[in-house]
C-alpha cells in the first residue's frame, strides 16, 4: 500500500454561516444525502463548513482541485455507524482517482475537526 494523495483545507465558519441560507450554494455543493443527514444535525454551521473543507482537501489530494468534471457534490461525506467521516466510493469518484493514479483499488481516509471559529479536514488516498 502506498499513499498516493494527502489534502488537508481549513475554512472559516462564517463563510458557511453565511451561505446556508442560499439554496443554490447548498445544491451545489451538498450531495441530496448530506442535505437529509443534516436534518439530523444541530449544529449545521459545523456540520456543512466539516463538509467543505473534507470535499477541497480530497480535491487537493487528487491533485486536480475541482476540475475535469469533478464538482463539490461528487465527493459526498457520511458517518459510519460510530460517527467515523468517510467518503463515499461513488461510480465517479472510483473513476476520476483510478484513472489519475493508473491503479486499480484505493482507500480514502478523512478526519474533520471544528471550533468556534474554524473547521478543517484531512485527507490520505492510499493505493491498496
Amino acid at each position: 500500500m502506498k499513499i498516493i494523495g494527502i489534502g488537508v483545507d481549513i475554512i472559516q465558519n462564517n463563510r458557511i454561516k453565511n451561505l446556508l441560507k442560499n439554496k443554490k450554494f447548498l445544491g451545489r455543493i451538498y450531495s441530496d444525502r448530506e442535505l437529509k443527514l443534516s436534518k439530523q444535525n444541530k449544529n449545521k454551521v459545523a456540520y456543512f463548513a466539516k463538509r467543505f473543507a473534507a470535499k477541497e482537501a480530497f480535491s487537493k489530494a487528487l491533485g486536480t482541485g475541482l476540475r475535469s468534471g469533478l464538482e463539490f457534490k461528487d465527493i459526498e461525506i457520511v458517518n459510519d455507524k460510530v460517527g467515523k467521516p468517510l467518503y463515499v466510493k461513488n461510480k465517479k469518484i472510483i473513476k476520476i482517482v483510478k484513472n489519475k493514479f493508473k491503479i486499480k483499488n484505493f482507500n480514502s481516509f478523512l478526519s474533520i475537526s471544528d471550533e468556534k471559529d474554524y473547521s478543517t479536514a484531512f485527507t490520505i488516498i492510499q493505493s491498496s
